[in-house]
């Protein structure tokens, strides 16, 4: 084994690292650039993809029972009534149960709120997303 493999462990050859600081003279050209509008601010309740997910889904239907939304995101009972209960306690959607024949029946309405926050959420991402854009 060759003495700087054997120097710097697991076989491999010592390298040479660039000392060059990313200080006060580093080359402005290969800076990373921010654009001009930052990140915008995000709903975090709405960010997550699930509950935007839900919210979406609401937003182009009048109502969608439990398991409407559950095949159109493809997940678990757990985590859509984990997601739905967030949206709920914010007024986001609507929740009512009530029975059809003897099957119990859970469905989602979206609020005039949630379509607010939505509608912002969106505004926002299409803002960013066009600043990024025209960079």
């Amino acid at each position: 084994m060759a003495r700087s493999q054997a120097k710097h462990g697991h076989g491999e050859p010592h390298r040479e690292r660039s000392h060059v600081s990313r200080g006060a003279h580093a080359d402005p050209r290969h800076e990373p650039r921010v654009p001009e509008q930052a990140v915008p601010e995000l709903d975090p309740l709405v960010h997550e993809r699930m509950r935007l997910g839900i919210l979406s889904a609401l937003a182009v239907n009048r109502s969608l029972s439990f398991n409407e939304l559950k095949r159109l995101l493809n997940t678990t009972d757990g985590n859509l009534s984990v997601h739905a209960r967030k949206l709920e306690e914010a007024h986001y959607v609507e929740c009512s149960k009530f029975f059809e024949g003897r099957m119990p029946k859970t469905e989602y309405k979206l609020t005039t709120s949630g379509r607010k926050a939505l509608e912002q959420y969106l505004d926002r991402m299409e803002a960013f997303i066009r600043s990024t854009r025209q960079g």
